[in-house]
C-alpha cells in the first residue's frame, strides 16, 4: 500500500538493500579498493559482501585474468548478488557463509576486502583471524566502518525517528552499526596478525535521490527498519522515513534531493 508520498514497500529486504544502499556506497568502496591496489590478474574476496558491491567493482579492476569471490552469512543477500553479479567480466563465486568459518583455502587470496560489514560481525576477533587465514602472505586488507554517527547528517536524523517510531530497544541496535571504531578494528587486525596497520577517516559529499521516496526506501531495507515494520507496520516505516526527510529540510533542493556528508573509518593492513 503506497502511502501519500508514493512510497510503496516493494521486494525483500536485500533488494532494497541492492537500491537504496547504493548511492551512498559507491565512494567509499572505490576508497578501499584503492587502498588494497588491486591489479590485473588479483584473487580477492569481497568479505560480508551483501549484494556485491564491492566483488563488482573489484571485478571490473581485476579483469579477465582475475578471481572475485564473495561471502556472506544472509542467503538472500547472496541470491540478490549472484543475481546482479556482471557477466562482461570473470564470473563471481558468491558463498554463503559467516565470516568466523571461511570455506576457503590459507592464502588463498591476494586482498581481502570489507565494506561496511565488520561492525556487525558476532566475534571481531575470530573474524580477523580467519580474514588473516586466507590472505597470503604480503596481501593486503582493507575495510570500511562508519565513523561516528554525529559526523553523518543522515544517520542523526535516521536514528532520531528510530527512536520515535521504534522505541529504545530497536534504537539500541541502531547503534551496533557506528562500533566500528578505528581503535577497534586496528587492535583486532594486531592479534589477528596483520602488520603495517593504519586508520583514516574519509568522508564524501553524497547527493541521495528526493528523499520524500528514498528515505523510507533505504530504511526499509535495513534491520531497525524491518523491525519496525514488523512490529507497527508499513505506516510506521513510512512516517520514520517523512521524518527523516523533515529533519534533514534544511539540506533538500526543490525537488527533494539532498547532498549529505558521510564519513567513514577505513583500516588497512598487510598480511
Amino acid at each position: 500500500m503506497a502511502d501519500e508520498t508514493g512510497f510503496q514497500l516493494k521486494g525483500t529486504a536485500p533488494e532494497r538493500y541492492e537500491q537504496y544502499a547504493a548511492p551512498f556506497m559507491a565512494p567509499f568502496v572505490d576508497a578501499a579498493l584503492d587502498a588494497v591496489d588491486l591489479y590485473p590478474g588479483a584473487t580477492v574476496l569481497d568479505l560480508a559482501c551483501g549484494t556485491g558491491f564491492v566483488a563488482r567493482a573489484v571485478a571490473a579492476r581485476v579483469g579477465p585474468p582475475g578471481r572475485v569471490f564473495g561471502a556472506d552469512v544472509n542467503e538472500g543477500m547472496i541470491r540478490v548478488a549472484r543475481a546482479h553479479a556482471p557477466r562482461m567480466y570473470p564470473d563471481i563465486d558468491f558463498t554463503t557463509a559467516p565470516a568466523d568459518k571461511l570455506p576457503y583455502e590459507d592464502a588463498a587470496f591476494d586482498a581481502v576486502v570489507c565494506q561496511q560489514g565488520v561492525q556487525f560481525f558476532p566475534d571481531l576477533d575470530a573474524a580477523f583471524a580467519e580474514a588473516a587465514r586466507v590472505t597470503r602472505p604480503g596481501g593486503r586488507f582493507a575495510a570500511t566502518a562508519w565513523a561516528a554517527r554525529e559526523l553523518i547528517p543522515y544517520f542523526v536524523a535516521q536514528y532520531e525517528a528510530v527512536r520515535e517510531y521504534g522505541g529504545p530497544e530497536v534504537a539500541a541496535d541502531y547503534e551496533g552499526a557506528f562500533s566500528g571504531t578505528a581503535e577497534r578494528l586496528t587492535a583486532a587486525l594486531r592479534t589477528a596478525g596483520f602488520h603495517d596497520v593504519t586508520a583514516r577517516e574519509v568522508g564524501f559529499g553524497v547527493t541521495l535521490p528526493p528523499l520524500d521516496a528514498y528515505a523510507p526506501g533505504q530504511l526499509s531495507s535495513t534491520s531497525w527498519g524491518q523491525t519496525i515494520t514488523d512490529t507497527r507496520g508499513e505506516e510506521a516505516l513510512a512516517r520514520a522515513g517523512r521524518a527523516v526527510h523533515t529533519r534533514l529540510a534544511d539540506r533538500t533542493t526543490p525537488d527533494h534531493s539532498a547532498t549529505v556528508p558521510f564519513t567513514a573509518n577505513l583500516v588497512t593492513a598487510v598480511r
